[in-house]
């Protein structure tokens, strides 16, 4: 079992700066991919970034130099620094994470409860 916790949504103007945390706990040790979804409202989630545990890490298209996705993997904790935001970039955010193998039977990723990120003046 995996429990992830995001903080550090809000409002923001066109822009500007933001950073999301994530605090994961639990099964930390089986962790390998930890990253970060999102969704606004009438679309599907989509993948936002990613990094794995060896610091592989991939990028949504329209938030490539714009933001960065780090890992503490010491602390379990993965952070999304957001730049240069833009009112697209509005939704809620989830963390994510990706296991090794499953820790609890058929559940091998496990998602955070999600924070709001709106961009508007």
């Amino acid at each position: 079992q995996v429990q992830l916790v995001e903080s550090g949504g809000g409002l923001v103007q066109p822009g500007g700066s933001m950073r999301l945390s994530c605090a994961a706990s639990g099964s930390v040790s089986s962790i390998n991919v930890m990253g970060w979804y999102r969704q606004a409202p009438g679309k599907q989630r989509e993948q936002v970034a990613g990094i794995t545990k060896s610091g592989y890490t991939n990028y949504e298209d329209s938030v490539k130099g714009r933001f960065t996705i780090s890992r503490d993997t010491t602390k379990s904790k993965v952070y999304l620094q957001m730049n240069s935001l833009k009112p697209e970039d509005t939704a809620i955010y989830f963390c994510h994470v990706g296991m090794i193998f499953p820790v609890e039977p058929g559940v091998d990723a496990y998602w955070g409860q999600g924070t709001q990120v709106t961009v508007s003046s």
